[in-house]
């Protein structure tokens, strides 16, 4: 039998997702079970992902967390839960005896040691871009990969952060609400793959990057308490409309796909503003945006453009790929950078499109530099992946983040 390893290292990425059909309010807030069922686009991990690494050691004196390069709280009860749960899944599966180790020749590693955790986001965390989504589901799939543990995870990752149940899979993603109580049922599916429907493209108007004033955590907890809306909308409008969703994604109907998308995402923000007291997630901005996406479906005759908000004033777009060069370059129109134009536009490369004067009268009112601060092209993409590149790790040999394993 070989040594047992002095230091184990894993690395994965996990996407962020964009609700269509949103989640808003829990049944269990310790499991954190929702009161209704949602559906998302996993967008591509070339333009945003979360990246982890964990490191395992007998020489680790305690478990200890870094988030983009600072030590961060790991006493956090969401993420212990996600930890202990993992190595519960280990326990067991070792127990019945089908636990080898994912390297024949060395033993498997002891549950007793502790880790080394550091996890950084290649884009804003905490900004309504579904940084906990990321970063629960890339936490729980490396470490499952660590420990060698497989099995329904979406249920794990969802312990950690609710929406980071759909991160798991890649495409178009169902999260199943479930009605047991110790939450077993409520668990994400696939419901079709990234290569389902290659045409649809995702752009996002990143109109602030700062934290957020009512944190989706706090701001579902009131409106469930408060909002009669919220409770109609889980009852009644959202059974449909996944259903309806579903179809839509099926059969590659944009213009049904992206109505629904919009009307989702009002509704969303209304209950929002029937919770007591209201809470604002949308800003000036994130109107304009609104305004400017009816103004260019009305020009057309029909839905091109698609919007949705999730908990923050940020804008997620989505068009097919013979609509976004007129659509990048009506957005810079309509809100013209103040002193990044050559760092605006992020992401899947667009060629530059001349609008046609029409379109121009018709669509760009009243221009206001400055209010989006960059945009972001990307696509719907894969679930988590396991990082083969040794220089890939956030952890050194000494299991300390690579930028400050020296000092």
């Amino acid at each position: 039998m070989a040594e047992e390893r002095p230091l184990t290292r894993v690395t994965c990425t996990a996407p962020v997702n964009i609700a269509v059909i949103k989640y808003w309010g829990k049944r269990d807030e310790e499991l954190v079970l929702p009161i209704n069922s949602s559906l998302s686009v996993t967008l591509h991990q070339d333009q945003l992902k979360t990246t982890t690494t964990v490191a395992i050691s007998r020489d680790f004196k305690e478990d200890r967390l870094w988030l983009n390069g600072k030590e961060d709280d790991i006493g956090h009860p969401r993420l212990q839960s996600c930890l202990r749960e993992i190595r519960r899944l280990a326990r067991k599966r070792r127990s019945a005896g089908n636990g080898s180790s994912t390297n024949d020749n060395a033993p498997p590693l002891s549950l007793a040691y502790k880790v080394h955790i550091a996890s950084e986001n290649n884009f804003p965390t905490a900004a309504g871009l579904a940084s906990s989504a990321a970063g629960y589901a890339c936490l729980v799939y490396t470490l499952a990969k660590l420990y060698d543990v497989d099995g329904e995870l979406s249920e794990v990752a969802r312990q950690g952060s609710g929406s980071a149940c759909r991160s798991m899979f890649g495409g178009f993603v169902q999260w199943i609400m479930g009605e047991q109580a110790d939450g077993k049922d409520s668990i994400a599916q696939q419901v079709a793959p990234e290569t389902h429907w290659p045409e649809l493209r995702v752009l996002i108007l990143v109109v602030s990057a700062e934290k957020k004033p009512v944190g989706s955590t706090a701001g579902m907890q009131t409106a469930v308490k408060t909002s009669p809306l919220l409770k109609h909308r889980a009852e009644v409008v959202v059974p449909e409309r996944m259903a309806q969703m579903i179809e839509h994604i099926q059969k590659r109907n944009f213009e049904a796909f992206g109505e629904l998308t919009m009307k989702d995402s009002s509704q969303f923000h209304a209950t929002c503003l029937d919770t007591f007291p209201p809470i604002f997630y949308l800003n000036d901005t994130s109107k304009q945006v609104i305004a400017l996406v009816h103004r260019f479906n009305a020009h057309y005759g029909k839905t091109k453009v698609a919007y949705t908000f999730d908990a923050g004033p940020n804008a997620v777009l989505f068009t097919l790929e013979d609509t976004v060069e007129e659509l990048v370059e009506v957005v810079k129109r309509s809100f013209p950078p103040k002193n990044n134009g050559d760092q605006f536009l992020k992401g899947l490369p667009v060629k530059g499109a001349t609008l046609p004067e029409e379109v121009l009268s018709a669509v760009v009112t009243d221009p206001v530099p400055g209010a989006i601060r960059y945009l972001l092209l990307t696509k719907a993409g894969p679930g988590p992946m396991l990082v083969e590149d040794a220089n890939c790790h956030l952890l050194g040999a000494d299991g300390l983040p690579q930028s400050s394993s020296s000092s």
